[in-house]
């Protein structure tokens, strides 16, 4: 008797239980699939050797606009970055760009985590910005290949805006950089221990600014710009012209095929620098 209690008592709650489970709708966990990764665009750019392109005054020579169909006056902005001394935010992989258009009402802030990619393998990056947080979840950021001469990037940028008046105009350095400490995206500032990154935009200072103009054309039907950096000279003193050619495009079989074709073409003309851009490398390092 005692078993068949026994056995009754078990009964009783496995029926129990799966009344409860039936009328609470209780279901076994499922398995949580991890986010997949992030779908980049992809931008080609690829430097220009100032002496064939740029006239005496630096602006640009009338058959390369003509190469490119660029009809209009070049677009001017200022732009800056903020990072320490020591530049320890680009050494985590971080760059902060404060940016003003001088034809736009706003100022642009943009929070760009850059990821390398070794020997032409992107996804490999893009599951590494993965683990990191950096997945096609996050519509807080733009995935983007960056395709030079010689390398690739993978970057995920966070853009914010602030309300201004048109006009080349900057805030000051404290203005800019509350602004930028303001509207600090979560994954920067939890980069390498909580609240990390903010300690690190309070320690900052501008690097620049540096008055860009941007010719606007096309190529092959791509919409295509030309950007001219006068950046101050190693030394510290004179200026060095950087000028760079970039197309974007979200495919990138499209990107591939167009890319060689410009190289192609710039080569041709005797145009093109065979070397990576470092521009802002150069800003961080000179300012």
């Amino acid at each position: 008797m005692k078993l068949n209690k026994t056995k009754m008592g078990k009964s009783f709650m496995i029926a129990a239980l799966a009344a409860v489970m039936l009328a609470t709708g209780w279901q076994s966990p499922t398995k949580v699939d991890a986010a997949a990764n992030a779908v980049p665009t992809y931008e080609v750019k690829f430097l220009l050797s100032n002496d064939t392109v740029l006239k005496q005054d630096f602006t640009l020579k009338n058959e390369v606009k003509e190469a490119f169909q660029i009809n209009e006056p070049a677009a001017r902005m200022l732009v800056e970055y903020f990072d320490t001394t020591d530049l320890s935010l680009n050494d985590s992989g971080w760059n902060v760009r404060f940016r003003k258009k001088e034809d736009k009402k706003k100022y642009e802030l943009t929070y760009k985590k850059r990821y390398a990619v070794v020997n032409g393998d992107i996804n490999a990056a893009l599951t590494q910005a993965n683990l990191d947080g950096f997945s096609a979840a996050d519509t807080n950021y733009e995935a983007e290949v960056n395709w030079g001469y010689g390398k690739q990037t993978l970057s995920f940028s966070n853009d914010k805006e602030e309300s201004t008046s048109k006009g080349l105009n900057l805030p000051n350095e404290s203005e800019a950089l509350n602004l930028l400490v303001s509207k600090i995206p979560g994954k920067l500032d939890k980069t390498n221990a909580p609240g990390w990154g903010t300690a690190k935009l309070l320690q900052a200072y501008a690097h620049g600014p540096i008055l860009v103009s941007r010719y606007s054309g096309t190529f092959e039907g791509l919409e295509t710009d030309i950007e001219v950096w006068p950046i101050i000279g190693s030394n510290g003193s004179g200026t060095e012209y950087v000028v760079e050619i970039s197309f974007k495009t979200d495919d990138y079989q499209t990107a591939a095929s167009k890319r060689t074709n410009l190289m192609n073409l710039l080569n041709n003309k005797g145009w093109l620098v065979p070397a990576d851009s470092l521009k802002t490398n150069l800003v961080l390092e000179r300012y």
